[in-house]
């Protein structure tokens, strides 16, 4: 579901949770579905900061893919080879509900396209190939 009011109460009391969440489970990512909110919502983790961001659109993907090991915290020990596009531009709505267009590439790009996908009821391992398990 689509965010409108990024500065209310609700979505505001979220946002530290949320981040906090991501940093316990020691994720680079996370996404709103993986904690029970229906929401276009997600964060990273950057080498500026954590980035939040609401209703996030791919505005461009690279032609160029290519494959990289994935784990994810909502398929725990689980991990496979996933292919990515290797670039991708993406417009989402910022803190202060501004719009905002990032071009990330490399590990920020994968992150990202993993974490979206997460929004569309998507997990990694619908899309990994040589899956392990490890305990």
């Amino acid at each position: 579901m689509l965010i409108k009011d990024i500065k209310s109460k609700e979505i505001q009391d979220l946002i530290p949770e949320f981040i906090e969440t991501m940093h316990k489970k020691d994720g680079v990512g996370l996404a709103a579905p993986q904690i029970g909110k229906n929401i276009r919502m997600i964060a990273v983790r950057h080498k500026d900061g954590d980035l939040v961001m609401f209703n996030p659109k791919f505005f461009r993907k690279s032609l160029i893919k290519e494959w990289g090991e994935e784990g994810c915290l909502s398929v725990p020990n689980k991990y496979g080879q996933v292919k990515r596009s290797k670039k991708v531009v993406l417009k989402y709505i910022d803190l202060n509900g501004d719009e905002k267009k990032i071009t990330a590439q490399g590990m920020l790009a994968r992150v990202i396209q993993h974490e979206v996908d997460h929004l569309d009821g998507i997990l990694f391992i619908d899309k990994a190939k040589d899956i392990v398990e490890i305990k």
